[in-house]
C-alpha cells in the first residue's frame, strides 16, 4: 500500500493506535489484540491489513523513522553550516528523539523488523545513515566515512540508552548529555580546532 493509503480507514486507525500505545506504554505493549482494542475493532481485524504482527510493528516503526527523518532534515538545514556543526545538530536531534520517544526508538531499531525489511524499513532508515556518512566524509576527508559514521552512530545509540537508564548521569555527574555528544564528536572527528 502507498503512504496515502495509510491516511485513510481502518489501516490508519490501527497504525495510530499502535503509535499511541508505544508512546504511552513502550514497545513491549504492542500486541495485536491491544492495538485492535484501542482502535475499537475485533482482535482479528488487523489481519486484513497486516498479515503478521511483524508487518503491523513495521508500519508503526515506519512512522518513527519518518518523524526522525523530518527532524534530521531540519537539523542539517540548508547545508550552510560546517559539516561538524551539522553533525552536532543532528546528534542532538537524534538523542532528543531517542529520549523523548523511548518506546518508538526501541521499536525502530529492533533487529527483526530491520532484517525482515517489512514495508521497506531499510528504505527509510538507510537514507538517514547516508546523511551521517556524507557529513562525516565532509568533516573528516580521507577517513573511511562509513566506518566512522557507524562508530559515531553506535556511540550516539549508547549515549541514548545509558542516559535513558540514568547510568551516565550517575557515572559522570552530568546533568545534560551535550558534553557527552561533544566528546563523541571529538573522538570520531578529532578535536574541533583542527
Amino acid at each position: 500500500m502507498s503512504m496515502s493509503d495509510e491516511g485513510t480507514g481502518l489501516r490508519a486507525r490501527l497504525i495510530e493506535a499502535g503509535v499511541d500505545l508505544v508512546a504511552k506504554e513502550g514497545a513491549n505493549a504492542l500486541s495485536l489484540r491491544e492495538i485492535a482494542r484501542r482502535a475499537g475493532v475485533s482482535h482479528g481485524a488487523p489481519r486484513r491489513y497486516f498479515p503478521t504482527h511483524l508487518a503491523l510493528l513495521s508500519a508503526i516503526a515506519r512512522r518513527g523513522f519518518a518523524e526522525l527523518a523530518e527532524r534530521a532534515t531540519a537539523a542539517v538545514g540548508d547545508g550552510g553550516a560546517s559539516p561538524r556543526a551539522q553533525l552536532a545538530s543532528l546528534g542532538r536531534v537524534y538523542l532528543d528523539f531517542a529520549l523523548d520517544n523511548r518506546g518508538m526508538y526501541e521499536l525502530m531499531f529492533r533487529h527483526d523488523l530491520l532484517e525482515s525489511n517489512r514495508l521497506g524499513l531499510r528504505d527509510t532508515s538507510l537514507p538517514l545513515f547516508g546523511v551521517l556518512v556524507d557529513l562525516v566524509a565532509r568533516a573528516r576527508p580521507g577517513a573511511d566515512a562509513r566506518a566512522v559514521a557507524g562508530s559515531l552512530w553506535a556511540n550516539l545509540h549508547g549515549i541514548a540508552q545509558l542516559w535513558g537508564w540514568g547510568s551516565l548521569q550517575l557515572a559522570t555527574g552530568a546533568v545534560d548529555f551535550a558534553p557527552l555528544l561533544g566528546t563523541a564528536l571529538d573522538a570520531h572527528l578529532g578535536p574541533e580546532d583542527q
